[in-house]
């Protein structure tokens, strides 16, 4: 059932509703609690993510069709941004090859900057983003640069795309009119999520949740392999008793540090679906979907842009407050969906490629948390 209870030396503790919330299974006894005692400071959101493209005529055209609106657009800098009021949700650098440079959190207070700043002893600096700010850059395990920003002028809402009014049964909302969603890009409403994959998993789960105060919506562990904690963690921002995205970030075990996909809100599933076809009529590559996943119960569909990153539309996700506790489940791929077509290689990323092959051998030859045996537990996810 769900609820507080009341555990034997008198504590209440955060409500345990795996069974029928959002994981069949709980922590064992001993097992990551999955949030920290005193964190340093509590993120409130991602603000937006930094990347770096040689062709920034390209990635503005690409970034029209999949549709996001433009902020802020200079010889040097592209900068994109939802239908929602707020920061921009991404920026993009000219640079000399693709990469993904970091994501930047939002701070609740200016404070909390202060804060960051005393206890990690990094100089805070004028934030380079439209309206001004502030800025604490710190690098996570990993070796990914993250900041976090405390913004000034935000920027105002624009016009949304309207959902569709639906039918449900005899719950007739829309009588004597027709269903005609125009076949225009998905207009995006915010940043919803980053996923990243990282060699020293445990090192960078910890550091997130002690330094930005981050807590764990959902673990996932190898079969065979649980004795030896999770490979994979969806994390959410803590604010309180305000509901939140299940997933602001998500970290998997892997041989390779970085980027994996960027995930993008729209209205509803028309939008996804309407949006997916404008993008397909112009040629760009659906790495997978549509679907709905079971972590975070998101509708999706996967994209990627002319230089390669993935990015994810996606509408109706689950939303939890503070008091929820880490479900527990095991990881596989056909545990991704609950409904939708199979999970493409591309998605997986387990199509073969001189990079990957470099990233495997580096990963099992370094010192990090890959070994033969998580290798081998994570190509056998991959094909479950």
């Amino acid at each position: 059932m769900s609820g507080t209870r009341v555990n034997a030396v008198g504590v209440t503790d955060a409500r345990t509703a795996h069974q029928d919330l959002h994981s069949e299974r709980g922590p064992l006894r001993g097992e990551h609690a999955g949030r920290s005692r005193n964190p340093v400071i509590k993120a409130a959101d991602l603000a937006w993510l930094e990347f770096e493209k040689p062709d920034l005529d390209r990635a503005e055209v690409f970034a029209r069709d999949f549709g996001f609106g433009i902020a802020a657009r200079t010889e040097r800098e592209l900068w994109l941004r939802g239908t929602f009021a707020g920061s921009p949700c991404v920026v993009i650098r000219r640079g000399h090859s693709s990469r993904f440079i970091g994501p930047a959190f939002r701070a609740a207070e200016r404070s909390d900057l202060d804060r960051l700043a005393r206890v990690t002893g990094t100089d805070m600096r004028d934030a380079d983003v439209p309206g001004g700010g502030e800025v604490v850059t710190l690098l996570d395990p990993s070796g990914l640069p993250v900041r976090v920003v405390h913004c000034g002028e935000e920027l105002p809402a624009l016009p949304e795309q309207q959902p569709l009014l639906l039918n449900f049964g005899t719950d007739h909302r829309r009588t004597n009119a027709t269903q005609r969603p125009p076949r225009e890009p998905s207009r995006i409403q915010r940043l919803g999520h980053v996923v990243l994959e990282t060699r020293v998993f445990a090192r960078a789960l910890d550091w997130y949740l002690d330094t930005l105060g981050m807590i764990v919506s959902d673990f996932l562990f190898l079969d065979g392999q649980r004795d030896r904690g999770p490979t994979m963690a969806f994390i959410r921002c803590d604010q309180g008793s305000v509901a939140v995205d299940h997933h602001t970030l998500a970290m998997h075990l892997g041989p390779g540090n970085g980027y994996v996909h960027s995930a993008y809100q729209v209205a509803d599933l028309d939008s996804i679906a309407a949006g997916g076809e404008y993008l397909a009529e112009r040629g760009y590559k659906r790495s997978w979907g549509i679907g709905r996943h079971v972590q975070g119960s998101q509708l999706f569909d996967y994209w990627r842009d002319p230089d390669h990153f993935m990015l994810e539309h996606f509408a109706d996700g689950d939303l939890f407050s503070c008091d929820l506790r880490p479900g527990w489940a095991p990881m596989s791929t056909s545990g991704l969906a609950q409904w939708g077509p199979p999970a493409t290689r591309d998605f997986l990323g387990t199509g073969p490629s001189p990079q990957r092959v470099r990233d495997v051998i580096q990963a099992l030859r370094g010192d990090n948390e890959m070994d033969q045996a998580r290798l081998l537990g994570l190509l056998k996810a991959a094909n479950s």
